[in-house]
């Protein structure tokens, strides 16, 4: 079941990389002209509805982030939706590059953070009217927390859609194998693997949404 997971070679070229690569061939580039065609609109109207949500609470100064998290969001959603088609590789499956995605970004916003707001940054690691005695207690969790914020980010991610990954091949399994012995059941079940599988559509987009959605909010606090 976990070999769906493991990373693979064809023709000595890592399916990874060729996945890595796909959602930038998927999508058009907009051109310098009066007209765009429907999918360019649509695909324009998406981001910018996105953008606007993810940054509306965040203070203009934030917005330069705009371009690199909407990047992200859509390469993110596309991974997810990509893997799940049959015989496909999804790349989000693994921890290591949902960590290379979320411990730069962490690092980002806690370095600008550290920058531009630095009394601001270390109120967060005390907050106010605490106790003398419990000052080094809360700023040793504080600081705890700071860092468990990218393995977080990383582990969500992988963990969703690894559960979802595996419940589809379980029922999937358990319904061809049913169709010998119990046709009735197999049905039943063959409709429990359509909700399913609706259902892992949704989490594919969520889970991408909320991992950049995570990152903006350490961004405001930051």
């Amino acid at each position: 079941f976990f070999d769906q997971f493991s990373l693979t070679a064809f023709m000595g070229i890592p399916l990874i990389a060729l996945a890595l690569t796909l959602p930038w061939i998927l999508y058009p580039t907009p051109q310098n002209r009066c007209l765009n065609n429907r999918l360019l609109t649509l695909q324009a109207w998406f981001i910018r509805q996105l953008t606007h949500q993810l940054f509306l609470p965040i203070n203009p100064g934030g917005h330069k982030w705009a371009l690199l998290l909407a990047s992200v969001l859509i390469f993110l959603i596309t991974l997810n939706l990509l893997g799940i088609l049959p015989y496909t590789f999804t790349p989000t499956t693994q921890l290591s590059m949902n960590m290379g995605l979320a411990v730069p970004l962490w690092l980002a916003t806690v370095l600008i953070g550290a920058r531009h707001q630095p009394t601001h940054s270390l109120a967060h690691l005390l907050p106010v009217g605490t106790p003398t005695p419990l000052i080094p207690i809360l700023i040793m969790i504080e600081t705890i927390s700071q860092f468990i914020r990218p393995i977080a980010l990383g582990v969500r991610l992988t963990a969703n859609l690894t559960a979802g990954h595996l419940l589809i091949q379980l029922i999937s399994t358990a319904a061809f194998y049913l169709a010998f012995t119990m046709p009735t059941v197999s049905i039943l079940t063959m409709g429990l693997l359509l909700l399913l599988s609706i259902l892992e559509l949704a989490v594919a987009i969520i889970q991408a949404y909320v991992f950049v959605l995570l990152v903006s909010l350490y961004l405001q606090n930051s």
